[in-house]
């Protein structure tokens, strides 16, 4: 009989899961919990690197639509201190002379267009979208079967794949592993086209993403598809912070709190503009796996990827890996089938647990350094030594 598979998540792993294993011929069921393609639209720009993220895609026979997408022009990453000096690019070309197009090496693109491009890829009968995972129990044959919110249940299912983002559903059945709070915040906002804030912004920094580094606190711009900025307020806060200290859905008592003295009064003119018109406040606590605690012992039936597997605080490798761990999945199981599945499971994870540990580490060496009390210059020097050479 053939492999068949269960996908919860429909984000960047699950679908590049579900096309790989389309493409491969193995059954699947994708369980997302959005009502529809349409929905819950939310989420920025993604740099999609050559190993591991632009990989994937080209193994899915997607690497030229997602070039139809992908924007080559902001793989650029400038810095700047809190105010407003700029030490130049990371990659690509500085801002400050832009007298060259940019590496593609890291293009971005949408987070909105990848999920399209994915979706196309998969037949439509194949995703059951409002599917909310509640609980994974057994029924009489001890085959495990998904209970969703809504009622629904599926079973049948030689494999359930944990695709689910950083609180999994799946995750408990697997290990008791939990992401812990990592003591950083980001309050997102936007600068849209129609922002008093918005030509200004467009004419300093044009594209990319710009960092605007300050000890403890930063101040991360990105380019988004529409020619829009979204703004991420960087802050070391306690996790209850938004509700407890601000609400959100205040703009005006947001913004008084990010124009104070505690948070980024004292800043650069042009971020001060840029709180004083910004707009769509949104919150985004950073939470991590303890990267010395990844480990489990491998459970038939059922695994995990992506976030589900190794949440870690962003620092632009997460949907890369992400993406990775689906593509190494899909292999081992056209290697092994259903004959062998426990097999490809454990060689799957042995794998995927030394790449996450090694991602989250990473992740951390990163957010520490782009806290370092001497800003955008420490940054620089550790960048030039680390990757240059230098």
């Amino acid at each position: 009989m053939a492999l068949k598979v269960a996908i919860v998540g429909g984000g960047p792993s699950g679908l590049t899961l579900a096309r790989l294993l389309h493409c491969k011929g193995i059954d699947f069921t994708v369980f997302e919990r959005s009502v529809s393609a349409t929905s819950n639209l939310q989420g920025g720009s993604l740099d999609i690197h050559e190993n591991d993220g632009q990989l994937a895609l080209r193994e899915a026979g997607l690497y030229e639509a997602f070039l139809k997408k992908a924007r080559t022009e902001d793989d650029v990453f400038t810095l700047y201190d809190e105010q407003g000096t700029c030490f130049g690019g990371l990659f690509g070309e500085p801002q400050d002379a832009p007298s060259q197009q940019p590496d593609s090496g890291r293009p971005e693109i949408d987070r909105t267009e990848l999920r399209q491009i994915l979706l196309d890829s998969i037949p439509e009968k194949q995703i059951r979208w409002g599917s909310t995972l509640k609980s994974i129990n057994n029924d009489a044959k001890c085959k495990r079967v998904l209970e969703f919110m809504n009622g629904d249940t599926a079973g049948g299912f030689d494999l359930i794949v944990g695709a689910d983002g950083a609180f999994s559903k799946v995750r408990p059945f697997v290990n008791s592993l939990k992401p812990e709070y990592s003591g950083k915040y980001y309050i997102e906002a936007k600068v849209s086209t129609d922002s008093p804030a918005y030509q200004s912004v467009a004419t300093k920094f044009g594209n990319g993403t710009i960092a605007f580094l300050g000890g403890p606190k930063q101040v991360m711009m990105q380019r988004q598809g529409d020619a829009s900025y979204r703004i991420y307020f960087g802050v070391t806060v306690p996790e209850d912070f938004v509700g407890r200290t601000v609400n959100l859905v205040d703009g005006e008592s947001t913004r008084r709190l990010l124009l104070s003295s505690n948070f980024f009064g004292d800043w650069c003119d042009i971020i001060l503009d840029i709180i004083k018109n910004c707009s769509s406040f949104r919150s985004w606590p950073l939470y991590s796996m303890d990267p010395e605690s990844l480990s489990w012992t491998s459970v038939p039936g059922i695994t995990l990827m992506g976030d589900a597997a190794h949440v870690s605080v962003p620092a632009g490798e997460g949907v890369n890996v992400a993406m990775l761990d689906a593509l190494a999945l899909a292999k081992k199981l056209e290697e092994f089938g259903k004959d062998d599945l426990d097999r490809a499971v454990r060689e799957y994870e042995h794998d995927m647990l030394a790449r996450g540990k090694a991602m989250i580490e990473e992740s951390w060496e990163t957010l520490r350094m782009m806290a370092h009390p001497d800003g955008p210059s420490a940054v620089t020097q550790a960048f030039r030594l680390k990757i240059l050479g230098a």
